[in-house]
């Protein structure tokens, strides 16, 4: 043993991985995947995934969706098929059938979802309160005056998007304020193309004077189409986001946005897929872990009522 061991050290010699994960039926790896790692959101998600992995052994793999679902189905049979000890999932826009998650659950390989979440498999799941952020966003723009309140929602298939659009609903309804369907829109979370969203919007016969954007992406697509209308905000038209993308405070004017705890997110995803790796026997009730958000009220909405 002592001469192997010598000789390992002098050829500079290392484990293969793979080979372990096979002898020991762990690999110490867990997969992360994600619509797109320059979104900041993401990006804060993935530290605090790294933070808690990190001081528990564990290495992180990240995979980008790109928001396709074909790309997402691929990245869960390469984490499957490489031995991952588990995965994290924030699902692709695109993605409405989860039959590859699915299949993978049934055969007791951990999942946990986070902010995309997908409510058809009994797993554990991190996200925010997102009815009660689009409640708060709603209510600041009616506390500021704001009388026509238009909403651009995200990807209707995305359960974030139906929860937020559902809050933003639920608060005019509380305010008895006029829920118009013809200011009621969509967009994927991409500012080019919540630009050409909200110009249509601006072009409505029906004049707007807030909006609630359902990310701080959608946000500053409509940030620009305001400034290119020549409106003001929020004189003309009050605007919030919801994220707290870096971005936001250095808009001009700042945008105001709901605060998601998303390095939190992170944490408490990475906690919960670690003790369902390490524990699962002891996981048979699944976690919905729902954090709390807040109002951000910047220039972009904050006026003097």
């Amino acid at each position: 043993k002592r001469r192997v061991m010598e000789l390992a050290q002098r050829l500079d010699y290392t484990p293969d991985p793979v080979a372990l994960s096979l002898l020991n039926s762990h690999s110490n790896d867990i997969g992360v995947i994600v619509p797109d790692i320059s979104n900041p959101f993401f990006a804060m998600v993935i530290a605090g995934i790294e933070d808690v992995a990190f001081a528990q052994g564990y290495h992180v793999v990240i995979y980008q969706s790109h928001d396709n679902y074909e790309r997402e189905v691929m990245n869960v049979r390469h984490i499957a098929n490489r031995r991952k000890d588990g995965m994290l999932v924030s699902l692709a826009t695109g993605t409405q059938d989860y039959a590859h998650f699915k299949a993978l659950h049934e055969k007791g390989f951990p999942i946990v979802f986070f902010d995309r979440i997908c409510d058809e498999i009994d797993t554990h799941k991190v996200s925010v309160d997102d009815f009660e952020g689009a409640y708060q966003a709603t209510e600041h723009l009616i506390q500021q005056g704001c009388k026509t309140i238009a909403h651009i929602s995200g990807p209707p298939n995305l359960l974030i998007s139906r929860r937020r659009l559902h809050g933003y609903r639920s608060a005019l309804l509380d305010y008895k304020m006029p829920i118009l369907e013809e200011i009621i829109t969509s967009s994927d979370y991409d500012s080019q193309e919540a630009l050409l969203v909200t110009r249509k919007l601006l072009e409505n016969p029906i004049k707007i004077d807030g909006i609630f954007a359902s990310s701080d992406n959608i946000a500053i697509g409509s940030h620009a189409a305001i400034t290119e209308a020549g409106l003001s905000m929020p004189q003309d038209i009050a605007l919030i986001g919801f994220s707290d993308l870096p971005i936001a405070s250095l808009l001009n004017p700042p945008l105001s946005t709901v605060v998601q705890p998303a390095f939190e997110m992170g944490r408490s995803a990475a906690e919960l897929l670690i003790n369902l790796i390490k524990n699962p026997k002891e996981n048979s009730i699944s976690i919905s872990n729902v954090l709390r958000t807040n109002v951000i009220a910047r220039a972009s909405s904050r006026r003097l009522v």
